[in-house]
């Protein structure tokens, strides 16, 4: 059974928004109390990219086809969990946090597993494939707690 000890990091992501959680109490009854808070701008892509899509001749027909273009908003979003994990790698190469969970919607959970060092893998105790950037802190200690009280 994995415990929730005092000093045990939480790290509450989405593709745009992160929260580092640290827990200032016991196992019994975790508290988890903001360290940081990061949000990234990402508008749309209709916002980011070109007005219309590219288009390229097929050979020597008059025939056009149309090219997609990037999708700008995504990159970002994948961007966010690569940054994500490069931030975690230095605050443990520095020694702030001994154990950490990660709670993160699945995607982005994925795209955190595929950039972590070592460094921060070694320190992961437990992961929560939900997305709980929204919940209140009070919300996240408790689905935390149960969710690590399972493995």
């Amino acid at each position: 059974m994995v415990m929730l000890k005092k000093g045990t990091w939480v790290l509450v992501a989405d593709s745009e928004k992160a929260l580092f959680l640290e827990n200032v109490t016991d196992t019994q009854d975790p508290h988890l109390k903001v360290r940081r808070k990061d949000e990234q701008d990402n508008p749309s892509d209709r916002e980011q990219s070109a007005n219309r899509p590219g288009r390229f001749n097929d050979g020597p027909s008059v025939h056009r086809s149309a090219v997609d273009d990037t999708d700008w908003h995504e990159l970002a979003k994948e961007r966010f969990a690569a940054d994500l994990a490069d931030r975690l790698y230095k605050l443990a190469h520095k020694g702030e946090f001994e154990q950490l969970v990660l709670v993160a919607a699945p995607e982005v959970l994925g795209e955190l597993r595929k950039n972590l060092h070592q460094e921060v893998s070694d320190k992961v105790i437990g992961e929560v494939a939900k997305n709980l950037t929204n919940h209140e802190t009070s919300k996240i200690e408790q689905m935390v707690k149960e969710a690590i009280s399972d493995l």
